[in-house]
């Protein structure tokens, strides 16, 4: 009984080891000739693809998904300018809620005697109907453009710590406002803050923050250290009504 079972590891190792040499020495050579190609075990080595860094193909996935979604969702950002009779000067964002021109904003960016301009697009428009919520921290407005591109809200409900999300805000260099985005992980959240690991410095207040799949998440406020933390959707659509 002992000597069949012996024998029988014995054939298994020896085949194992045969498939092993085989497979690593054997059919490669065979893929160099042309006569061994027209068998069909030999076609199917030399046409198969290899990937040999599978987690850099990942990141280069996840890379180019995050470019396009900030492509879809950057005309959906308005840049806000508020100048005080002193030539003081307050930059930030916000976001388009309609395509009927809503737009929410953050207080601090509107603050009382400045005077204000809007832009979407990199195109100054007007504005009417400025409206503030009860503790000061939002403003809904309307501005004059119609057919905006507007985008989803996220649901609280789903969201969870350790999330990947990212900004796009607006700031001005030299006259000409440009886009700008970072990203990174929700580290605490409840149904009036988000705040996450993303260090940003205050022109960004009024940024939208957005997961991974490009639905809103809140509008970030930054503190004097520069942490983001952004007042949740919830919120946002409880005083605007949207």
């Amino acid at each position: 009984m002992k000597k069949s079972i012996l024998r029988i590891l014995s054939i298994l190792v020896v085949g194992a080891l045969g498939g092993i040499i085989f497979q690593a020495f054997i059919l490669p050579y065979l893929a160099t000739k042309n006569f061994f190609r027209q068998f069909g075990f030999v076609k199917i080595l030399t046409e198969k693809e290899v990937n040999l860094y599978p987690e850099e193909t990942v990141i280069v996935q996840e890379n180019k998904a995050l470019q396009d979604i900030v492509e879809k969702v950057e005309k959906s950002i308005i840049a806000v300018r508020a100048q005080s009779a002193q030539g003081k000067i307050i930059e930030g964002s916000g976001l388009v809620l309609t395509n009927g021109g809503d737009v929410v904003t953050l207080g601090s960016l509107l603050p009382v005697g400045y005077n204000f301009s809007f832009f979407w697009n990199g195109e100054k428009v007007a504005y009417e109907d400025l409206e503030v919520d009860k503790t000061g921290s939002l403003v809904k407005l309307k501005i004059d453009k119609r057919d905006l591109p507007t985008l989803p809200f996220a649901d609280l409900g789903s969201v969870k710590k350790g999330q990947r999300v990212f900004l796009v805000g607006i700031i001005f260099e030299g006259g000409e406002a440009k886009k700008i985005v970072n990203e990174g992980i929700i580290k605490t959240f409840d149904e009036e803050l988000i705040r996450t690991n993303i260090f940003e410095n205050s022109s960004l207040i009024g940024s939208p923050l957005f997961d991974i799949e490009g639905k809103v998440l809140g509008l970030n406020i930054i503190d004097k250290e520069g942490k983001v933390t952004a007042i949740s959707i919830k919120k946002i659509r409880e005083f605007t009504g949207f």
